[in-house]
């Protein structure tokens, strides 16, 4: 079977709460938006953000968790590029949940949640490069 994700839904509080933290943040425009839900074209896959009530109805599944146990990356082209970014992120809505700095294994990262506490990790890593397509590879 073919290693792959087509969509990734993150339940939100507020779609103009996640909006701005998505659209000034990082300076994403959906592709599609209504009054329940925003997708955003990514790099091979679509990143949703829907109500939290609307997802968990969708889903026949009530009571849906706060995020914790996972962390969402963005992977940046240069070391200098993670600092700024994680400032933007906070002024659109976003808390620094670490600041920026250099983990033993290397590169530069810092973490930052959105308002609806979903973790990003906003990352430098040297070993992984970056295409013109904005692709990451995992380089070995």
């Amino acid at each position: 079977m073919q290693q792959q994700m087509s969509v990734i839904t993150l339940g939100v509080g507020d779609l103009a709460r996640s909006r701005r933290f998505y659209g000034e943040g990082f300076g994403w425009t959906p592709v599609f938006e209504n009054a329940e839900i925003a997708f955003y074209q990514m790099n091979g896959f679509v990143l949703g953000t829907w109500l939290k009530a609307a997802l968990e109805a969708d889903m026949t599944r009530q009571g849906l968790a706060s995020p914790g146990a996972f962390a969402l990356a963005h992977n940046v082209g240069t070391r200098e590029a993670v600092q700024p970014l994680l400032e933007r992120l906070a002024l659109a809505g976003g808390r620094v949940l670490r600041p920026a700095d250099a983990p033993v294994h290397g590169g530069f990262r810092g973490y930052v949640a959105d308002p609806d506490d979903h973790a990003w990790e906003i990352a430098w890593n040297p070993a992984w490069p970056i295409d013109d397509r904005g692709l990451v590879s995992f380089g070995v």
